[in-house]
């Protein structure tokens, strides 16, 4: 930790002309050498690894997690490629609906139910946008636009059969065809619209989903007013509702304990938002690859918002009753690991690879080799990128990989603050954490990942090497 360092002591004063002051004189110190401890911070370690496989397999069996996965990754309508991004979504959605619920129903008189609904509507609201984003970038993709499972705008004769979802037809004034309103059966935000206690906070989100896909060429049909009698998605058979509200009860619930039922959610919130960013960074490549640079780069733009949606849903931790998380904790047999209990999560870990491996993608994107020989090939081709603005899809879609970076890195120091706030300071250091003494530098696993050098050394090299040469 520390490495001796010697410091010569023998000053060197200037000399003195035989008329100075000889009372001000000082004696003359001896040549010592004194050994002088420096501190050396260690290095860092910056792979990003898994817990224990057998406290993996503990947190996916608490979440349900085969089943869950098997839900968002089932495939229904093999003709829309959105699928595999929308369906996740939409049962995070559908969770946060059955959160909000939860609350509500929670008997005890010191929760600070208050803020739990506050925070449920931002975070519901979030969510509703974040689809809303991906439903308008469809639109403007040919391959995926029109393809999505929506009820028709017409029927010849005007009349529908209810087959699992209520249904309207609305006569559009000088035009021949009926608009359908199709409002799902199975989702739990018309039903949160008519209990007395969550009315004003569905038809916030209800609002919300009206206002956020004004831009985009169907609605969701869960409730919202529909004013511009737009088709609705076929909600039931996308998400499933039915379906992902009987994995409510979880394998602990014979624990008697209330914050067990938002821990729970909490998780499986998580495991569904990052089974829809795989999907879309799997998408990213493809789209890299096949030099569509402009959708990459709204598709990452939508995994950095992914990141931020993360640390909403682990900030929900700092609303439960301390006491009785703690006990829930020691009821669950939580063992503390070196690795944070967020490493946990296969896919959470996956989709912090994935996004650190973006990187890779730079020399094809400003269209250039890496030089073998360590030369600055790459920086010198994003310095030339930079100043021409003839390709600046290229330019936005480094700006958004780099924004990518930005945001893993705040989700891993926000995740940890909430665990230090859960848990105390010492046992979110882990068994493995060491403190340096007076420089503040932690050895943890979360410290690891948010204090790695940056991803993109060459665009970071560019931007310094550009910002000097613009001084001059």
């Amino acid at each position: 930790m520390y490495a001796p360092k010697m410091v010569d002591l023998d000053w060197k004063h200037p000399k003195r002309t035989p008329s100075s002051d000889a009372s001000r004189k000082s004696p003359r110190l001896p040549s010592v050498n004194l050994p002088v401890m420096v501190p050396v911070a260690p290095a860092v370690r910056t792979e990003m690894s898994l817990a224990s496989s057998s406290a993996c397999s503990a947190y996916e069996h608490y979440v349900r997690l085969p089943e869950l996965r098997r839900m968002f990754e089932s495939r229904s309508f093999p003709d829309w490629k959105s699928e595999p991004v929308l369906k996740p979504a939409l049962m995070g959605l559908e969770l946060t609906f059955r959160f909000v619920s939860t609350v509500l129903s929670d008997p005890r008189p010191y929760t600070n139910r208050r803020e739990w609904v506050r925070r449920l509507e931002s975070l519901a609201v979030d969510q509703v946008m974040m689809i809303a984003g991906v439903v308008e970038n469809e639109e403007e993709d040919p391959e995926i636009r029109g393809s999505a499972p929506v009820a028709e705008l017409s029927r010849g004769s005007g009349v529908l059969a209810r087959d699992g979802s209520s249904a309207e037809v609305w006569k559009v004034p000088g035009e021949e065809s009926s608009v359908v309103s199709r409002t799902s059966e199975e989702s739990l935000l018309p039903r949160l619209l008519s209990w007395l206690k969550s009315e004003d906070v569905a038809r916030g989100v209800a609002s919300a989903v009206e206002c956020a896909f004004m831009r985009c060429p169907y609605t969701l049909g869960i409730g919202e007013p529909n004013l511009t009698r737009k088709p609705n998605l076929d909600y039931d058979r996308v998400c499933r509702p039915s379906e992902l509200h009987e994995l409510k009860r979880n394998p602990f619930e014979q624990i008697d304990n209330h914050e067990n039922q938002s821990l729970y959610t909490i998780h499986q919130l998580v495991e569904s938002w990052t089974g829809c960013a795989a999907s879309i960074l799997n998408r990213i490549l493809l789209r890299i690859d096949g030099g569509r640079f402009e959708q990459a780069e709204r598709d990452c733009r939508t995994v950095e918002r992914i990141w931020k949606l993360l640390a909403e849903i682990e900030d929900l931790h700092l609303l439960m009753d301390p006491e009785d998380f703690l006990k829930l904790k020691n009821r669950l047999d939580v063992q503390t690991e070196e690795a944070a209990f967020c490493f946990r999560s296969r896919a959470l870990v996956e989709m912090a690879r994935a996004c650190k491996d973006l990187r890779h993608r730079v020399p094809g994107i400003l269209g250039v080799e890496v030089d073998p020989l360590g030369g600055p090939r790459v920086q010198e081709a994003a310095m030339r990128i930079y100043g021409d603005k003839s390709e600046y899809q290229r330019v936005h879609l480094m700006q958004a990989m780099q924004a990518i970076e930005a945001a893993l890195k705040r989700f891993f120091f926000a995740y940890r603050q909430v665990l230090v706030v859960m848990v105390g300071s010492l046992e979110a250091e882990g068994s493995g954490g060491r403190v340096g003494v007076g420089i503040g530098f932690q050895d943890d696993s979360l410290s690891r990942v948010f204090l790695e050098p940056t991803y993109f050394p060459s665009l970071d090299a560019a931007k310094t090497f550009l910002g000097e040469s613009l001084r001059h």
